[in-house]
């Protein structure tokens, strides 16, 4: 993990971040915006940090480092103050167990921001595999023990016979990543219910279903390969009959070299997913310590930039993220512009 730099900064910030509660390093302050978390929000939170910029030239640019949700998260939950991240771009929601962490390290008020919405594609190259496939599909074909049984399936046809006869090889998240998070909680765990004893499972023993739900195996037929999505992308160009997992972003950047499989019969488009007919479409988000505001320059004017670039047809729409429905659009821009805090009441 690289570490940003301490400068000491203006005696205003300082003090603020004093009165946060920063501790022993409260003498010190950063002179750039510091964001740590998912690599499927990273190009987006880029692109703002380049127009934020162009825009405010007297500030430095955002360091934005791509570490993972889960990674992240645990960073921003660390404590306030100038060594901690000021943001966290997240695939998908905080969760209750994180928001404690928070609240025992003192991050006590959390802006919560929904920048717009992904999807958890499934691809191949360009010419590679095509199928159609279900959750329940990809669930037998990635689960290490499905429903309970052993894996035993090598091909996709021997999950079912329509599916090509290939054996199975995905390029996918790490289990620290947001994409991996909404694939066990999309895909995986939606394909393992069609099961009627899985479902009655959760009821009785929610830790044993979600360990026959959500594990994947190791045999090597689904890879793990980190937290760069342009890695899969680019393990998929290289292997026709190999299938990547990522958010539809890296999809729609590298068109030209990899093609979408629909998921229940509908393409990962960003009208798709924009309706939420794409079973995988998912809600992104960055979180903010509205500790560091006042302290860090151009926080505040970094979070009215995203405003500015998450509409449908600006300028973040052109690299892959979905627009928000109208409504959801507009609470959030209040929440980016009037600094509104999260209550932590339902989060699970």
């Amino acid at each position: 993990m690289t570490k940003t730099k301490s400068f000491i900064f203006a005696a205003v910030s300082a003090a603020a971040l004093a009165a946060c509660g920063g501790g022993a390093g409260d003498s010190t302050s950063r002179d750039s915006i510091r964001a740590v978390g998912s690599s499927t929000v990273f190009p987006f939170a880029k692109a703002v940090a380049e127009a934020f910029v162009r825009s405010n030239p007297d500030y430095k640019s955002p360091i934005i480092e791509s570490t993972g949700t889960g990674g992240g998260m645990k960073l921003f939950c660390s404590g306030v103050g100038a060594d901690t991240p000021d943001m966290s771009n997240a695939s998908r929601r905080m969760k209750a167990s994180e928001f404690a962490d928070c609240q025992a390290n003192g991050v006590t008020e959390v802006i919560e921001i929904q920048v717009g919405l992904d999807g958890i594609a499934f691809a191949s190259a360009q010419g590679g595999i095509m199928m159609s496939l279900t959750p329940k599909q990809v669930y037998e074909a990635l689960a290490a023990n499905p429903y309970g049984e052993e894996q035993t399936n090598r091909t996709w046809s021997d999950v079912d016979p329509s599916l090509p006869n290939e054996p199975i090889l995905v390029y996918g998240p790490p289990s620290t990543s947001g994409t991996r998070d909404a694939l066990k909680e999309l895909v995986l765990e939606v394909g393992c219910d069609t099961n009627a004893e899985m479902k009655a499972l959760k009821d009785s023993d929610e830790d044993r279903h979600a360990q026959l739900c959500t594990e994947v195996r190791s045999d090597g037929a689904y890879v793990d390969q980190g937290e760069q999505d342009n890695l899969i992308v680019q393990k998929i160009e290289g292997n026709p009959k190999a299938v990547g997992v990522f958010g539809y972003s890296y999809l729609e950047e590298n068109a030209d070299k990899v093609q979408g499989l629909p998921m229940n019969g509908v393409d990962p488009t960003y009208e798709n997913i924009a309706n939420f007919e794409y079973p995988g479409a998912r809600p992104l988000y960055v979180y903010v310590k509205k500790a560091h505001l006042d302290a860090i320059p151009g926080l505040k004017e970094y979070l009215a930039q995203w405003t500015k670039m998450w509409g449908k047809g600006e300028e973040l729409s052109k690299i892959g993220l979905v627009a928000s429905p109208d409504d959801v659009m507009a609470a959030n821009t209040q929440a980016a512009l009037e600094y509104t805090t999260l209550d932590g009441s339902q989060l699970k």
